[in-house]
């Protein structure tokens, strides 16, 4: 399956997050059928005894199934998972949604809680990530 990167949207310059619009829902449809998959015992059962051949039962991507494979979870937001779906993989890993959140901002669990008890965040800092690259 190729990936088809149509026409980029402004709000794609937003740093540290994608944006789930019509679009990248297209483009995660079988991502997201792969992980909402995993809400199922026996599924995931499957999944964790043979993690590739497993992911080969859905037309995902060759970088969604390898964004799976290596828990990329920044690049599965990329490629059209839904943050919750995603939720699904980290619990068939034994992990917490914390866990998850805290790899795609690059801090510890315990650090990403912290974070977010103390309010999330600061809005200062960069806004783009053009203006952070330079072109703005």
């Amino acid at each position: 399956m190729t990936e088809v990167k149509q026409k980029e949207e402004a709000y794609e310059d937003i740093p540290g997050t994608w944006v789930f619009d019509a679009q990248r829902a297209r483009q995660g449809y079988h991502l997201n059928e792969f992980l909402y998959s995993l809400m199922k015992a026996e599924n995931r059962k499957a999944f964790l005894a043979d993690e590739a051949e497993y992911t080969k039962r859905f037309r995902m991507t060759e970088a969604q199934r390898q964004g799976v494979l290596h828990r990329d979870w920044n690049r599965l937001l990329e490629l059209g998972g839904v943050s919750y779906a995603l939720a699904k993989l980290a619990f068939t890993d034994g992990k917490s949604y914390q866990y998850m959140a805290s790899r795609m901002t690059g801090m510890t669990e315990k650090e990403y809680v912290e974070m977010m008890l103390k309010g999330g965040r600061s809005p200062d800092g960069w806004r783009s990530k053009s203006e952070r690259q330079g072109r703005a």
